[in-house]
């Protein structure tokens, strides 16, 4: 009798292995002798490629809240695996239990749908909990991301128990499965990264990815194939019509880039007319419309006060921007000194499309853009040395820490004309981490250094301005205390440290220099943003 009853539980065994759903709305089921071929390939690739959109969407959509930094995409990548690692877990439950492409349809549907929470951010505001920055990120990541990352995760292993037919093949099929997977990822992030965020935006994107799993979802579930495959069409371009139409895959930029969501907005100060440049979370620059003399900024106001100061020496001065944002400083600069050569490096095209269009630079500037990474353009020889180099590129949280290291000023130095002056603004804390490391990393090129803070009480102000010079020739003091820029100020001579004062910020902790192996911007600054700061 056992022996009657073995050939049943061989049959049970291969039956187990082949797709036991008689569901089959477009042609996927495997029939007996006919295999299923190329479909798994590409549903492994669909819903990976989506992973990686969503990876690379994740660092934009979350800037405006808590900036871009290593924490930042840290905190991605780390979720993201999360996710995918209890989806595949549960999805190989899900599959031993329920192998059918009707699970499929499902997941799908699921993760489409979970999808578009990552468009509540804007919608419904946000309110990080109080304390460590990472901890707001890692709150505000999770919520957004973990859901429909772990249900695309869960896809792979149904995917892989309905295709395997022949345990003699498992690792060629589970392979090739792998590789489709990897295949669709690789897609995804480079089409990301390179096309879709520049040309459509995030919101538009989590759209198309939604709609699109959506879709995906109508061709398992529904029984005529024919029927499945015109209402996926039509979730896909209808849905995508309907949210451009209404405005809700427009989200809040004015422009998005590959580099920030930047925001333009009018505000009336003191009877006069200004725009505010807003890049991702930070208040980049005021301009007034009607005066591009008029500087808000205190390290502005310093700026402009070592500006005369050199050009007491020299009327037609070269000055590098590292940095345009609202192009506000060259345009002071060419209106107090239009005989001087103006050039700026600013690596997001976007940005000096906003400040021509919106902000008031004339089409007709004199004023030289250069849209290239910094560092690039410093690595290779100057036409002709800068009296001075001005650097206003760092955005907040978002440090780029290749221009704080020894090796970028050794650059910087080549590029300055002699007695030039090199002044960077820089963002710090109480504590003044970064700030003794980026003056401390200075003084290994530059034999002068000089550290001001925009205000006086910066040891009890949570985060504070500070500008830094740095030159091969001293500072008189004295005759910079006679320069006002115009507003009988004199903020620059009144603010720099002496000599014994920096000496004594310098020696609160060991020297740290800055090196490309070895910058750690991101955790100095940390303290300084346990504050939550309001996002514009």
């Amino acid at each position: 009798m056992a022996a009657d009853r073995e050939p049943a539980a061989v049959m049970g065994v291969e039956d187990a292995v082949r797709i036991s759903s008689t569901v089959d709305p477009v042609g996927m089921e495997q029939a007996a002798g006919r295999r299923w071929s190329w479909q798994p390939y590409a549903i492994v690739f669909v819903s990976s490629a989506c992973i990686m959109i969503l990876e690379l969407v994740a660092g934009r959509i979350v800037a405006p809240y808590v900036g871009v930094s290593l924490y930042t995409w840290t905190t991605i990548i780390g979720v993201v695996l999360a996710g995918i690692s209890l989806g595949n877990y549960l999805g190989g439950r899900l599959a031993d239990r329920w192998p059918s492409t009707r699970l499929l349809g499902l997941l799908f549907l699921a993760a489409g749908m979970t999808s578009f929470i990552v468009l509540t951010v804007d919608r419904l505001g946000v309110r990080l909990p109080p304390g460590s920055i990472v901890i707001q990120i890692v709150v505000l990541v999770t919520a957004l991301f973990f859901i429909p990352c772990a249900i695309l995760g869960a896809i792979s292993p149904v995917v892989a128990k309905l295709a395997v037919r022949d345990l003699a093949t498992t690792g060629t099929t589970v392979g090739k499965i792998y590789a489709a997977g990897t295949l669709g990822s690789i897609v995804g992030t480079f089409a990301t990264g390179f096309v879709l965020i520049s040309r459509f935006g995030t919101h538009a994107i989590v759209w198309g990815v939604g709609l699109t799993l959506i879709a995906m979802g109508a061709l398992f579930l529904l029984r005529r194939k024919t029927v499945a495959l015109v209402l996926a069409a039509v979730i896909v371009a209808g849905g995508l019509s309907l949210a451009w139409w209404q405005g809700w895959s427009h989200g809040p930029c004015a422009l998005e880039t590959n580099y920030f969501c930047i925001k333009v907005r009018e505000e009336d100060r003191n009877g006069e007319r200004v725009r505010v440049l807003v890049l991702d979370r930070l208040v980049h620059s005021f301009t007034s419309m009607d005066d591009p003399t008029k500087l808000v900024y205190g390290y502005e106001q310093m700026y402009a006060e070592a500006t005369a100061y050199r050009a007491a020496d020299k009327a037609d001065l070269r000055a590098l921007f590292i940095g345009g944002g609202g192009y506000t400083f060259p345009k002071y600069m060419a209106a107090i000194y239009p005989d001087s050569e103006l050039e700026v490096i600013e690596i997001d095209p976007g940005v000096t499309r906003i400040a021509y269009d919106l902000l008031g630079v004339p089409a007709d500037s004199a004023i030289v853009t250069r849209n290239e990474d910094a560092r690039m353009v410093l690595s290779g020889q100057p036409d002709r040395p800068f009296d001075l180099i001005m650097g206003d590129a760092f955005n907040d949280y978002s440090v780029p820490y290749h221009l704080t290291t020894v090796e970028f000023n050794e650059l910087v130095a080549r590029w300055l004309a002699p007695g030039g002056l090199y002044m960077v603004n820089i963002i710090d804390g109480p504590r003044g981490d970064f700030v003794r490391a980026f003056a401390n990393t200075l003084q290994q090129t530059f034999p002068y250094v000089y550290v001001a803070p925009t205000i006086d009480a910066w040891r009890s102000s949570p985060r504070s301005t500070f500008v830094l010079i740095a030159s091969d020739e001293p500072l008189d003091v004295g005759r910079l205390a006679d320069i006002d820029a115009g507003d009988g100020l004199a903020l620059l001579a009144r603010q720099l440290l002496d000599d014994a004062d920096l000496a004594a910020l310098l020696a609160e902790q060991p020297p740290l220099t800055l090196t490309d192996q070895f910058a750690p911007v991101d955790q100095m600054l940390a303290p300084t943003f346990r504050n939550e700061v309001p996002r514009q």
